[in-house]
């Protein structure tokens, strides 16, 4: 039985995807595939300049892409991705959890991979008082406000 994480690829949906600050800062040069996909299950909300993606209905959809890591970069890039991400296994106190979800593909294909979600405290506040982002789509939806 081994404890280490699956090597899945992440789902990201913010400043993560390609083309944005945190994708160059974190991601750039250290991936080996990288192409568009939804999850499904799952609400976007707009932060502060960033979004919060929580579980929401099953018809709920989030846009952002999937990247995968080279594997010689791997651990390194999912160390610093939960360190962004204020991610610590079995922490009562993260801001986020990185869970598996199901990613689908632009051919209709889906993907296991690793999502960061707003954790419980954080999404009932987002659920009771924050702004939604209109068809789960960052990039088209607030983040025109956001992009440096």
């Amino acid at each position: 039985m081994t404890t280490e994480p699956e090597r899945l690829p992440f789902f990201v949906y913010g400043t993560l995807r390609p083309g944005q600050a945190n994708h160059a800062r974190i991601l750039r040069g250290r991936t080996a595939r990288e192409e568009p996909a939804r999850i499904g299950g799952a609400l976007l909300y707009d932060g502060p300049g960033y979004p919060y993606a929580i579980t929401g209905p099953p018809d709920a959809v989030v846009h952002g892409a999937l990247v995968l890591p080279r594997d010689a970069d791997y651990d390194e890039v999912c160390a610093t991705l939960d360190r962004l991400e204020d991610y610590a296994p079995g922490d009562p106190q993260n801001l986020y959890e990185r869970v598996v979800t199901e990613a689908e593909c632009p051919d209709g294909g889906t993907v296991r991979a690793w999502v960061y979600l707003a954790a419980a405290p954080l999404a009932a506040r987002l659920r009771a008082t924050g702004t939604p982002v209109d068809g789960g789509d960052w990039l088209r939806g607030t983040a025109a406000t956001h992009s440096p």
